[in-house]
């Protein structure tokens, strides 16, 4: 052996995804067509500023969950998933989408009858040219943020 000492091994560099979480949001939001990101985004701040606004929400968590913008409260377990996304089949219509194993869907009908459209039990649906019912809709909004608080305090969606 030679009076040389060994060289440090270089450290392989660490991968760095090509996208954020947040850049890959912002991606999907950027795909859609002006109108609807435009009330897409609007959207996104309402169900923001309402989890603000809730007793109990805490910090929502912004996430891509099958490819729709998605917002949880996952630090404090309080809610069902919020996702947001255009609706494919139907040129300038949008939707917010809950789980559909909830009952939040048949309590808004119940709540909002002839303030919104719905899908199923899984969605309210807005076109590009609705008024909506802002009172309304953060109310739908907060009753999916609560979902799983108000069921452990056993009380009703309403």
């Amino acid at each position: 052996m030679t009076g040389r000492s060994k060289k440090p091994a270089k450290r392989a560099a660490k991968k760095v995804p090509s996208k954020s979480p947040d850049s890959s949001i912002e991606a999907v939001f950027v795909a859609y067509p002006k109108p609807v990101r435009t009330k897409l985004l609007a959207l996104r701040r309402l169900i923001f500023d309402t989890a603000k606004a809730t007793d109990g929400v805490g910090p929502l968590e912004e996430a891509l969950k099958w490819g729709q913008p998605s917002y949880l409260a996952s630090k404090t377990g309080s809610g069902s998933t919020i996702r947001i996304d255009q609706v494919k089949s139907v040129a300038n219509q949008y939707a917010v989408y809950f789980h559909c194993q909830t009952d939040l869907v048949a309590t808004f009908r119940e709540l909002y009858p002839r303030e919104f459209r719905y899908g199923g039990n899984r969605s309210i649906l807005f076109s590009t040219d609705d008024v909506i019912d802002k009172p309304a809709l953060r109310h739908c909004l907060a009753l999916a943020l609560t979902y799983h608080l108000n069921r452990r305090k056993g009380l009703r969606h309403r």
